[in-house]
């Protein structure tokens, strides 16, 4: 395969990632964090320009590089974060689903993420 085809499916990639990043944004239990990293992945290996854009990128840009350089997550951040996720999961569970074993699973899930977040250094100003 050639340099440029490879460079060419990287984007494609990274700017699925980037798409899928931004859906997990309003769905719970779709995980933001991990697709934009993914698509910083994809873009700092096929293009510099998507790449310089993801970091600069005013709504999410500052907390991939935050994140890639370890200085954490602000409080804030971290309450918004999982209060977001806790009603909506509570609402999937409570009214969205009879099913016990997708019940078990969403409160698993959220519990995971729960974890994650609070494991992130908190960012200090």
């Amino acid at each position: 395969m050639s340099e440029r085809i490879k460079k060419q499916l990287l984007i494609v990639a990274g700017t699925l990632a980037v798409a899928i990043g931004i859906i997990g944004i309003f769905v719970p239990i779709l995980p933001t964090t991990p697709f934009l990293l993914l698509a910083a992945a994809c873009y700092l290996r096929s293009s510099e320009r998507f790449y310089r854009w993801l970091l600069g990128n005013r709504l999410f840009g500052g907390y991939i590089a935050d994140y890639l350089a370890g200085r954490g997550m602000p409080l804030k951040t971290k309450i918004f974060t999982l209060s977001l996720l806790w009603v909506t999961i509570g609402l999937s569970v409570a009214i969205g689903t009879q099913n016990l074993v997708v019940r078990i699973v969403l409160l698993a899930v959220a519990v995971g993420v729960t974890l994650h977040i609070i494991l992130i250094k908190l960012k200090r100003k």
